[in-house]
């Protein structure tokens, strides 16, 4: 840039703005992009919000219960026990290394779903028109707008066709603002500022180019501060609970254990020995991990949503997804191919049809299956020049590969134009657009005027039924001839006809204006027709798949499109949505009360010819049923319904930013069995959280209940009093062990093949369900039972109490590890689990026991961890002892199964 600009960037020609800027309409190249963010930095409003690594680790420290057995450990050391301190210091770092690197990961992985779901902006790169992210735009950058993008950054207007922003954030304005792209006089605020687009507004109306002139904390929402285009970072439901759920545990363990300790000290117990061994049992107890555990799964998940195609913007969702009842999905792009193929032309009174399929740029054309002149067919080659008149989208080539750049509907014309020898670019280059009336799904259609040697000429292009009744005239043979009653009964006939083969039958038209014309509504009246065209979007095959496995798992499909009904019925049937519910229209809804609507929503299975509006009428009656609505939509009226319903899907390829912000979930691939597979995960991170926390929570009843048990009933079951099972150091190292990688393990568990045969969770329904409870019980009760039973048995059989707490300690581990295999599934037996379906789970309970095995042979960890070299009959009793929670297990998943209440 040639430095500070002399008078505000809204005072300045386009002329003097790219001067200023050093750019030109034809935008900067990549290397001078690259030099420029160099230099200004990010377009970015400041540092995300991260958390600092050393203050994670610190955290790890705060915990009221680790400062207390530091302190202790201190006091011990004082007193002469330096060996014990060492050691119960060196687990309690471990424990705050394995606390750290579980929230560490999870503030990585809410930074990478932030990264991800970051928004993209159109701009003009080596004279290119290519996306890039919008933190990497820069000063000079010529950005392209289009109904419903967001403005990445405060830029001056070099073209507008229509434009009109919402800045209502920034202005307070709730009227759009109309944008022009000349020159704007004197000191004016921000929303006078008429030639200016501002950073974190949206284009809801037109079109235009502008080029950048200020970024990040430079622009307007830069002055103030406001943050944009951020994942909101909140808790889910679930992490809330939890959070209340882990003090209220933490409360109950810590008056528990200091109660047992307190006993402790009056069995003759050292008041210091008893406060560390408390400590430590309710460190133990407390589940301090669990709110890391929790978002790691989570984020987890949401990594295995983005490779298959979905990609969340708000954790809550995840939470959600398991719970849908009902999916209501767009047609086009989601269900089908999104590669329209203009199959038929109905020009003249004839029906041509059309070779060729996708956007491959070959095929002929045939008239009762005889090859036809298409070149010298007046009537054919004017009604296809002029639906691409009305059309911005081009076919390029990607790698051998034809794609369109634009609305694929627009793409089957553009692809039909090549097939019949017209060379678009140049039409377009010889008549000039002078304005337009912008495709919306209020309007159907699309108009463009042109200035063309004979006088000005608007052509329209849209739904067949709308722009027919904006017609008076049709061409015919070269002659504009009225439109009587006949004549519009014969077209609908046609029109219907088409529909019934599955084909979206569009119509093209035009009309003379007289040169004082106004670009309004009044241009789309007396037009002329000059003809029908049909395509059809194949079905993707993956679809029928996804739509039957919705079936399987309780869930209902409705398609709602702006299609004709007869071409919606027809795409529904072939994928198995329209079975026996009922198929309605727009108008249809239109004559409803909203009383009968509320009573049949449930029964209708497809929405055709329907409005934004209507979508959220669905959402809103579906709501009142009690259903979980997953909705879909692209264009920019589609926000609200997005927003109302329980997971608003956004389309990641032709859906605009707004949408995108106002949704919960983005589809990569705009692909129907990629809201399935998320629905997928949703019920496989839910089910991984709760054998997570199923499995912790029960070894931390365990654990209580064999010292309770000891502490308060040892005489009467032949322990001596004063005696207990486990020291300090013991209990601290079981929380390590157990606690610690094996817990992680099953968070990252493999799901079923069969969850999606398994009904909708209510989304009332908490975690902690019946059977959820009496699993954790029975098997906490179990865990202390073995343990304290072979503790039991080694002080009768003559081992010392040194011995005897070593064949516990080793019980109670090994326990908790087929514990975590019986925890995989509370319905299924762990022998139909698999053997190689969660390698982690080997790995941690692996790495565990080679641990366990150093610290009962090594001389060295003998003495601080109480341990003893065992002999074989040891293990085999304490291994035989442990794996008895496995009979006990499977006999509860037996009961579980057969039982009537679930």
């Amino acid at each position: 840039m040639k430095g500070q600009i002399a008078k505000p960037w809204h005072n300045l020609t386009i002329r003097e703005t790219f001067g200023y800027l050093a750019s030109s309409s034809d935008g900067l190249t990549s290397g001078e992009a690259q030099h420029r963010l160099e230099e200004y930095g990010f377009n970015e409003l400041g540092d995300e919000d991260r958390i600092s690594p050393w203050l994670l680790l610190l955290e790890q420290f705060k915990n009221i219960l680790i400062i207390i057995l530091l302190i202790a450990v201190v006091l011990s050391a004082f007193l002469g026990e330096l060996t014990d301190a060492i050691v119960i210091f060196i687990i309690i770092l471990f424990a705050a290394g394995l606390g750290f690197i579980q929230e560490y990961r999870a503030e990585r992985a809410i930074q990478a779903l932030k990264r991800m779901a970051a928004p993209l902006a159109s701009v003009l790169r080596d004279e290119v028109e290519t996306e890039v992210p919008s933190r990497e735009i820069v000063p000079g950058d010529v950005i392209i707008l289009r109904t419903g993008d967001r403005v990445p950054a405060d830029a001056r207007i070099v073209e507008s066709f229509n434009l009109r922003t919402d800045e209502a954030a920034l202005t307070g304005e709730s009227m759009p603002a109309e944008k022009i792209n000349g020159m704007v006089e004197g000191d004016v605020g921000a929303g006078d500022r008429l030639n200016i687009l501002f950073a974190g507004t949206a284009a809801v109306y037109g079109r235009g180019r502008a080029v950048v002139v200020s970024t990040g904390q430079h622009t307007e929402f830069g002055k103030i501060a406001t943050m944009l285009n951020e994942v909101k970072e909140e808790k889910t439901p679930l992490q809330v609970n939890l959070d209340r759920m882990g003090k209220w545990i933490a409360i109950t363990a810590l008056t528990f254990c200091f109660i047992l300790a307190a006993i402790g000290v009056l069995r003759g117990h050292a008041p210091l020995e008893m406060l560390i061994w408390g400590v430590s049992l309710a460190v133990a107890a407390v589940p301090e991990a669990l709110p890391a555990v929790v978002t790691i799964s989570l984020a987890l998940g949401v990594n295995r949503m983005v490779k298959r195609h979905a990609l969340i913007r708000k954790l809550p969702a995840v939470e959600t997804l398991g719970c849908t009842t009902i999916i209501c999905s767009d047609k086009t792009g989601t269900m089908t191919q999104d590669q329209m193929t203009l199959k038929k032309i109905y020009v003249s009174g004839k029906m041509i049809d059309i070779t060729g399929s996708g956007y491959e740029p070959r095929g002929d054309f045939y008239r009762d299956e005889k090859v036809l002149d298409h070149v010298n067919d007046a009537d054919l080659q004017k009604m296809i020049k002029a639906a691409n008149l009305c059309s911005d989208t081009r076919l390029v080539n990607v790698e051998g590969q034809w794609k369109i750049k634009g609305d694929p509907t627009e793409g089957a014309f553009v692809v039909a134009a090549i097939k019949a020898g017209i060379d678009i670019d140049q039409v377009c280059s010889l008549f000039p657009r002078i304005g337009e009336i912008p495709f919306s799904s209020e309007t159907k259609k699309m108009t463009a005027v042109y200035k063309e040697p004979d006088g000005t000429i608007a052509y329209s292009n849209g739904a067949a039924e709308v722009i027919l009744n904006s017609c008076e005239y049709i061409y015919m043979s070269g002659r504009e001839v009225k439109l009587d009653k006949h004549e519009r009964e014969q077209l609908h006939r046609t029109i219907h006809s088409m529909a019934g083969d599955a084909l979206r039958v569009l119509a093209t038209a035009y009309k003379r204006l007289p040169d004082d014309f106004t670009v309004d509504e009044s241009v789309n009246t007396n037009m002329v027709l000059l003809g029908l065209g049909g395509m059809i979007d194949p079905p993707r095959p993956e679809v029928k798949d996804s739509i039957q496995t919705c079936v399987d798992a309780g869930i209902k499909t409705v398609m709602i499109t702006g299609d004709h009904k007869v071409t919606a019925v027809a795409i529904a049937r072939e994928l198995g949505i329209l079975k026996e519910g009922l198929a309605l229209t727009g108008s249809d809804l239109n004559d409803m009360s909203q009383a009968e609507f509320d009573a049949r929503v449930e029964d209708i299975e497809v929405y055709a010819r329907v409005s934004p509006e209507h979508k959220l009428r669905v959402v809103e009656a579906l709501a009142k049923k009690g259903h979980v609505v997953a909705m879909t939509g692209d264009g920019i009226n589609d926000a609200p319904a997005l927003k109302k319903a329980d997971i608003g899907v956004a389309m990641g390829i032709k859906g605009t930013d707004v949408t995108k912000e106002s949704a919960d979930m983005i589809l990569t691939d705009d692909n129907f069995a990629s809201i399935v597979a998320a629905v997928e995960e949703g019920r496989a991170i839910f089910n991984n959280i709760k054998k997570y926390l199923v499995y912790l929570l029960s070894c931390n009843i365990g654990e209580i209940l064999l010292m309770a048990v000891a502490i308060l009933f040892g005489p009467f079951i032949g322990i001596s009093a004063g005696v207990i099972p486990l020291i300090a150091i013991q209990i601290l190292f079981v929380n390590l062990a157990t606690d610690g990688l094996p817990a992680l393990a099953l968070a990252v568990d493999p799901h079923s093949q069969d969850i999606m045969k398994d009904k909708p969770r209510p989304r009332s329904q908490n975690i902690f369900t019946g059977p959820v409870i009496n699993y954790m019980i029975v098997a906490g009760i179990w865990t202390c039972i073995a343990p304290l039973g072979m503790f039991i048995w080694a002080l009768t059989s003559g081992k010392t109490l040194v011995e005897a707490q070593c064949v516990c300690f080793v019980t109670l581990i090994i326990i908790q590890f087929f514990n975590a295999y019986c925890c995989r599934s509370l319905e299924r037996s762990v022998f139909n689990l698999g053997v190689k379906s969660n390698r982690w789970l080997h790995v941690a309970v692996a790495s565990q026991v080679v641990l366990l095995c150093l610290i009962v042979y090594l001389p060295a960890l003998q003495g601080p961890f109480n341990t003893f070299p065992l002999d074989w009959k040891d293990w085999f009793f304490s291994i035989a002892s442990a794996a008895s929670i496995i009979i006990v297990a499977e006999i509860y998943k037996a009961v579980y199964r057969n039982s009537p209440v679930k």
